[in-house]
């Protein structure tokens, strides 16, 4: 019998994958700073982590990669990866708090992942902490601890000091050997990316998380749909990486368009490349605008940009319902956001990207408003407050012009308002509600605006007209329409 030419591929033990999760200020990236000795958690807005990072370390012989979780409670589903692609989770409780929202959250996230966990008790450094104590709060709140009837193991440690971090590191070593985590570079590659963004100068890159196999420069890779040639890769610490062994995690250039977030990896010759993939360029990347929606005039209009595509779908996930949004994109703002946003009559809300001088004069000179933010919470406050300044209690605080239907007529099937204007002026770029007495009865546009025959653009005191509305209201002759002006974000 002829010897099978088939190589046989021996498993081997591979760096532990660590999902970092906790509470919004628990200490999650100062915990991983002090263990790098970096300083990523003063670089981040507000001082909290808003991204998935993902770190390998080197401790003694071994290796342990950490993927940092955002803690805030508009990244749930970044969480909930950060746990699904881990081997183990360390979740972080801050001594003088306990168990927090997002502790919970984060806790079903793990069981939903069905991986071991251990206790990260931060702040120790803090005075009158009384371990035990805490250790009991953590049993009463759901988590099983030693000593309380259960099997999790609690490490005490002080992001501050160092303190207990040692004993940290050996008992994630300690869980990991227990695991039996195997792996091989030369098993088929089973990679997901954990984070994509669109840089304007060096195009497309992905943050990509080998657990299995490796991925090389050179190699055709497809994520869902996107295709891409490996161009370049690089570690968390900036250096060239050839060849990304399993456990690792590393930054990829080569796509042309954004892979989607939680995607696995297929590699192989055979993909065929769709187009060619442009190499990394200073060139600025202008996406072509895409309207995500038919505008609705009584919803707060967005084109939402955000530098990565995981902070985007957390910040679309966390708009109230009165938003519509017209456009979501990672990537800078750039031209043709603004021409979007000048004809759907939308406001652009510019999450840590970048605007060039070109594009906030074109946005000035079409009167179109851009917001920018680096914290979250601080944009989500502006768009709720925001959205509450558009609600019917408040409209006539942005009044432009009020008039009254006079009359009726009815062309086609098609109800035309005859009013006249007392007040103001009324415009077809602007919206009007539907007033009668003291009761606002909704909100349009306006689809047609004549005087006689004649189409106009604006109608002043004193002037009478006729308009067509959109979405059709039932008016009724003595009623009020008012234009007015929208809030803006």
């Amino acid at each position: 019998m002829a010897k099978s030419d088939k190589k046989k591929i021996v498993s081997l033990g591979r760096p532990p994958i660590v999902a970092v999760l906790g509470h919004v200020d628990h200490g999650k990236t100062s915990l991983l700073d002090k263990i790098r000795q970096t300083n990523a958690a003063a670089t981040e807005a507000g001082g909290i982590t808003q991204h998935i990072n993902a770190y390998q370390i080197d401790y003694h012989s071994s290796k342990i990669t950490f993927i940092d979780t955002p803690g805030h409670v508009a990244f749930a589903e970044m969480r909930s990866w950060g746990a699904k692609v881990a081997d183990l989770a360390l979740l972080v409780v801050a001594a003088d708090e306990g168990i927090k929202p997002q502790t919970v959250e984060c806790l079903q996230y793990i069981k939903d992942a069905r991986i071991n966990y251990l206790v990260a008790l931060n702040k120790i450094d803090l005075p009158d902490i009384n371990l035990e104590r805490v250790k009991k709060m953590l049993a009463e709140g759901g988590i099983p601890v030693e000593g309380y009837g259960g099997d999790v193991v609690v490490a005490p440690v002080s992001a501050k000091t160092g303190a207990g971090i040692d004993d940290l590191l050996e008992m994630i070593l300690l869980l990991a050997q227990m695991a039996d985590i195997k792996s091989s570079p030369e098993s088929e590659l089973e990679a997901v990316v954990i984070e994509s963004k669109m840089d304007q100068r060096r195009g497309v890159t992905a943050t990509v998380l080998v657990r299995n196999g490796s991925l090389k420069i050179g190699e055709q890779i497809m994520v869902g749909r996107v295709l891409a040639k490996v161009r370049a890769m690089f570690d968390s610490a900036g250096k060239i990486v050839r060849v990304a062994l399993p456990g690792q995690p590393v930054e990829v250039f080569g796509f042309a368009t954004l892979p989607p977030v939680g995607g696995q990896i297929t590699v192989g010759r055979e993909l065929p490349l769709a187009a060619p993939v442009p190499a990394v360029s200073s060139e600025p990347v202008s996406p072509e605008p895409v309207v995500e929606a038919t505008p609705d005039e009584e919803k707060v209009k967005i084109i939402l940009k955000a530098d990565a595509s995981g902070t985007l779908e957390a910040i679309k996930a966390s708009l109230p319902k009165e938003c519509q949004i017209m456009k979501a994109e990672a990537g800078d703002v750039n031209e043709s956001d603004v021409a979007l946003a000048e004809t759907v009559k939308a406001a652009i809300i510019a999450f840590n990207v970048k605007l060039s001088a070109s594009v906030k004069k074109l946005a000035e000179i079409q009167g179109v408003k851009i917001s920018e933010f680096k914290i979250i919470y601080e944009l989500l406050k502006a768009i709720t407050d925001a959205v509450a300044k558009q609600g019917k209690s408040d409209l006539e605080e942005n009044v432009l012009g009020r008039s009254q239907v006079i009359a009726e007529f009815k062309i086609k099937n098609i109800r035309i308002a005859g009013v006249k204007v007392s007040e103001g002026e009324i415009t077809n770029q602007n919206p009007v509600f539907l007033k009668r007495g003291d009761q606002i009865l909704g909100t349009a546009r306006i689809k047609s605006l004549r005087v006689g025959k004649t189409d106009v653009l604006k109608v002043k005191a004193g002037e009478e007209c006729g308009l067509v509305l959109s979405p059709a209201l039932d008016f009724a002759v003595g009623d009020m329409l008012v234009s007015f002006r929208k809030a803006e974000v």
